[in-house]
């Protein structure tokens, strides 16, 4: 894990909203884990988004790694192409709540937002 890129700069934002529900969803998981996001062929509109938390181990040394005081966010090379720049939020309304992803290299994006082109 030291190996991994530590970013100083933010490739992916997170807003308040995001950073306190992620982190209340890992205290649920009871470990010390990190937030892998990344992008997949698949959706409505060719890419996906994906996300997840896994254990900071699996770290590689080209994943790009941006620290929110103490909590790292990762990414691997290839998705953070379609990624660099991109906010992710988080909304409680009861209509289109959840996590909301912004992104700025995304011609277009489906009506639920959770895959782009």
């Amino acid at each position: 894990m030291t190996e991994a890129t530590q970013t100083q700069q933010r490739g992916i934002l997170i807003s308040e909203a995001a950073l306190q529900h992620v982190m209340a969803l890992r205290e649920g998981q009871g470990k010390d884990l990190c937030l892998r996001v990344g992008v997949r062929q698949g959706g409505c509109s060719g890419m996906s988004y994906m996300m997840d938390f896994e254990d900071p181990s699996k770290i590689q040394e080209k994943d790009e790694v941006f620290d929110y005081n103490g909590f790292k966010v990762v990414c691997d090379p290839k998705s953070m192409l379609y990624l660099y720049g991109l906010m992710l939020d988080y909304s409680n309304a009861l209509i289109g709540g959840g996590f909301q992803f912004t992104n700025p290299n995304a011609s277009q994006t489906c009506g639920c937002g959770k895959s782009f082109s």
